[in-house]
């Protein structure tokens, strides 16, 4: 790749062999971005002869869409950390090393959770003073996104680590969605600040005594829906028990609804008159909307989507890469994280 005519443009490895719907749809989704956007390059990372005949089907701007070969799979059912040890030639590996060595910006999968948040952080590496990186979702709520952090990273956390979860999520809401001030909070069982198990209790006045955050104290389950807080901080056991609660009551509202409109004659006219609202509710509520969940801390992003992400979803998420290059996110994680931790040390 020349690099002069790669400039500001966002250079995004996407891993064509990753997900239930491989190659076909990450295909569709690189196709679909670069087709909508002239600031994105594409660098579908797989095994070159199944995506060039994929992307054979397509009519697209061949100059911003690179294949690079990698003969390797990680399957999701495979060890994480011995799949990436072992695996040399994965796609995973191949582009994640490609984000290291600075020959791309970012790094976007639908594969193997496990081995995409290990890769992470050996390959990629965390950012100087920055314990350990959360996975941060977007979800859907009544008064449009909140950031949960973490949902699937770091299941044994401790309090340090979710005040770095804050901070980190502060930042990215602020700058990559623009909400001035981001609310945030913990999840609890209650609103008391007395109440919770040891690690909310250890941790709340921590966060109340941060002054670069905007902390509003804690959060019911019920009240994260309704938008409650911009950042919603837990550790990765409940952040991803929140987030599989989420998808699984929205998705089967939505077949009650669809069906409960379907019913009867009269339902079906009612129905006809009230689908364009409907759409767009509906459509809010979707996750895939919002593209996948970035490993916040690291050297560069990495962003894990759906292992059932379609088109849609992988083309939000290669946005999602524009947004975080352009706002330099990792620069304003660095400048507070390690300034706190100088600080520390003083």
């Amino acid at each position: 790749m020349q690099q002069s005519k790669l400039s500001g443009v966002t250079r995004v490895v996407l891993d064509a062999m990753g997900g239930d719907h491989a190659p076909a749809e990450p295909v569709r989704g690189a196709v679909d971005a670069v087709s909508a956007r002239d600031d994105i390059h594409v660098i579908l990372v797989g095994q070159e002869d199944v995506v060039r005949e994929e992307l054979a089907k397509h009519t697209y701007p061949t100059d911003r869409i690179t294949v690079v070969h990698a003969e390797e799979v990680i399957e999701t059912a495979e060890p994480p950390v011995n799949a990436i040890r072992k695996k040399k030639q994965s796609s995973i590996v191949v582009g994640m090393n490609m984000v290291k060595q600075k020959e791309a910006d970012a790094f976007v999968s639908a594969g193997s959770s496990g081995a995409i948040l290990v890769g992470g952080q050996v390959i990629v590496g965390r950012i100087k003073g920055v314990e350990r990186p959360p996975l941060a979702p977007l979800i859907p709520t009544e008064r449009g996104v909140s950031l949960l952090i973490d949902c699937g990273a770091n299941v044994d956390a401790r309090s340090s680590h979710l005040v770095q979860f804050a901070k980190m999520g502060s930042i990215y809401m602020e700058h990559a969605l623009g909400i001035s001030k981001p609310k945030v909070a913990i999840v609890n069982i209650g609103a008391e600040e007395e109440k919770g198990n040891a690690l909310v209790k250890e941790t709340f006045p921590l966060l109340r005594e941060c002054s670069d955050i905007n902390f509003v104290g804690s959060i019911e389950a019920r009240e994260i829906p309704h938008g409650e807080a911009d950042v919603i901080v837990c550790e990765a056991f409940v952040g991803n028990v929140i987030l599989k609660l989420y998808e699984g009551l929205s998705d089967t509202l939505i077949r009650v609804i669809k069906g409960g409109m379907t019913s009867t004659t009269r339902a079906k006219l009612g129905a006809a008159l009230a689908l364009p609202a409907l759409k767009s509710t509906i459509r809010a509520f979707d996750a895939t909307e919002y593209g996948g969940a970035p490993l916040l801390g690291l050297n560069g992003l990495v962003v894990k989507t759906h292992g059932s992400a379609k088109a849609g979803e992988i083309t939000h998420s290669i946005y999602q890469c524009v947004t975080f290059k352009e706002q330099d996110i990792n620069g304003k994680i660095k400048k507070q994280i390690v300034g706190s931790t100088e600080q520390e040390g003083m």
